[in-house]
């Protein structure tokens, strides 16, 4: 199991509001917050958002450089995917892989994917049965 994730961000401002609204839909109550970073807790496991120091901000995250490529989070039904994806096209995401929607992931995979303000894909994935 998972203890926690901690990512870096560009704007940590940017992040808190792109992330919180879906964390606590997903049951992640807030568990730390200091001046340059905040965190979410869902039993054991918490996200950690940090603001990244200036003088990192020369090379923007990529998930196709070595690392992570994708966050993937559980969903309780196919109706949370649904009204997920609503909030997010109503906040002006794009969803990835649209034509494939809901089914990206394939015929089984019932999913919402998108990016996060720094291109980090996100993952949203209803039960197989529902």
């Amino acid at each position: 199991m998972i203890h926690h994730l901690e990512i870096n961000v560009s704007n940590l401002g940017k992040t808190i509001s792109f992330w919180e609204w879906f964390l606590l839909e997903l049951g992640y109550e807030q568990f730390q917050k200091w001046d340059s970073g905040i965190s979410w807790k869902h039993g054991d496991t918490y996200i950690v958002f940090v603001q990244v120091e200036e003088r990192f901000t020369d090379i923007s995250y990529h998930r196709c450089r070595v690392g992570l490529n994708h966050l993937a989070f559980h969903a309780s039904s196919r109706a949370q995917v649904d009204a997920i994806t609503a909030k997010l096209i109503e906040m002006g995401v794009s969803i990835l892989y649209s034509d494939r929607h809901p089914y990206a992931g394939g015929h089984e995979h019932y999913a919402v994917f998108f990016e996060d303000p720094d291109r980090i894909k996100v993952e949203i994935v209803a039960p197989s049965e529902d």
